[in-house]
C-alpha cells in the first residue's frame, strides 16, 4: 500500500512541478508581480497567505528518526486559497506514510486532514502583521498512524520584514482528543523562524519550535534549510532537524516545494 502512496506523491510532485513550469510558459503575460507564498518547511507560519483567488499547493517528501517511532516516512501537502488579502483556508494532510515503531513493525496508510481558516491583520508598523488561524484535525488516518480522535486548533502569528530578513513568531494551543488518564487536554506549542535572503533566488533560514502538555514530556527542536525560488510561482525547499531534548526526535531530513498553480476567479 506504501509504495502506491508513494507513486502517488511522486506523482503528485511530478504533476505540480509540470504545471508550475506551464504557468511559468504558459502564462507570462499575466499579472507577473504575483508570487507564491511557502509556509513550509518551517513550524510556523507567516501572517501572509498567498495571492487572493489564486490556488496554492506545497508538497514534499521528509523522514523522522527517534521520537515515538524508530522511523517515520510521509509525503506532507498542503493546498491554500486566500478569499482576499486577509481571508483564506488551509487544508492538508499526508498522501502516503511508512512509519516502523521500535519492534521493527511497518504501518502505512494516509494521514489525518487539517482544516484551517485564518485571518491576516495588518501590523501598525511597514513590513509587520498578525494573523490568527483556527481550525480542527480530522481523524482520517488509521488508528496505527494517527490518534484516531479529533484535535481543535488555534495559532496566532506575528511577522515582521526588515532589511532582507523575515521572522515569523507562532504561539498556539491544541484541545487533544485522545489522552491518557495522567495527561492534559490542552497542548502548547511555540515556533521563532528568521529566514535571510542571500540573493534573488536563494535564501536560508532557522526555527527553534517546542510543545508541552501537562503529564506528557516537552519536545524542542532546531530546523535549517534553505531555499531556491525557480521563479516568482515555484519554490524549492530542503533542509533538516535535530532535537534538542531525549523526548524529541533525533532528526529529521526534508525536502519539498511550494507552487502557485493557477487562478481560480
Amino acid at each position: 500500500m506504501f509504495a502506491n502512496s508513494r507513486r502517488l506523491a511522486g506523482a503528485g510532485l511530478c504533476l505540480g512541478m509540470l504545471a508550475a513550469t506551464g504557468v511559468m510558459a504558459g502564462a507570462q503575460a499575466e499579472q507577473q508581480d504575483v508570487e507564491a507564498t511557502p509556509y513550509r518547511p518551517t513550524v510556523s507560519n507567516p501572517a501572509d497567505l498567498s495571492a487572493p483567488g489564486w490556488l496554492e499547493m506545497e508538497m514534499g517528501w521528509q523522514r523522522v528518526r527517534g521520537g515515538g517511532d524508530q522511523r517515520r516516512d510521509s509525503f506532507p501537502v498542503l493546498a491554500k486559497l486566500a478569499f482576499s488579502e486577509d481571508w483564506g483556508v488551509l487544508l492538508g494532510s499526508e498522501l502516503g506514510i511508512r512509519r516502523t515503531d521500535w519492534d521493527n513493525n511497518s504501518f502505512t496508510g494516509s494521514g489525518d486532514t487539517t482544516v484551517l481558516l485564518k485571518h491576516r491583520i495588518a501590523g501598525s508598523g511597514e513590513g509587520s502583521a498578525w494573523g490568527v488561524e483556527a481550525g480542527f484535525k480530522s481523524p482520517t488516518a488509521k488508528d496505527t498512524l494517527g490518534s484516531g480522535k479529533a484535535d481543535y486548533l488555534v495559532n496566532a502569528i506575528y511577522s515582521r520584514d526588515f532589511a532582507a530578513n523575515h521572522f515569523d513568531l507562532n504561539l498556539n494551543a491544541a484541545y487533544i482528543g485522545a489522552i491518557d488518564a495522567s495527561e492534559g487536554r490542552t497542548q502548547y506549542g511555540w515556533a521563532a523562524a528568521l529566514s535571510h535572503s542571500l540573493d534573488a533566488r536563494w535564501g536560508v533560514f532557522g526555527e527553534l519550535s517546542g510543545y508541552t502538555r501537562r503529564g506528557t514530556a516537552a519536545t524542542e527542536q532546531f530546523m535549517a534549510g534553505a531555499s531556491y525560488n525557480y521563479s516568482k510561482r515555484v519554490v524549492f525547499d530542503i533542509g533538516g532537524a535535530w532535537g534538542l531534548n531525549d523526548a524529541s526526535p533525533d532528526g529529521t531530513v526534508f525536502a519539498g516545494l511550494t507552487v502557485l498553480l493557477g487562478r481560480l476567479w
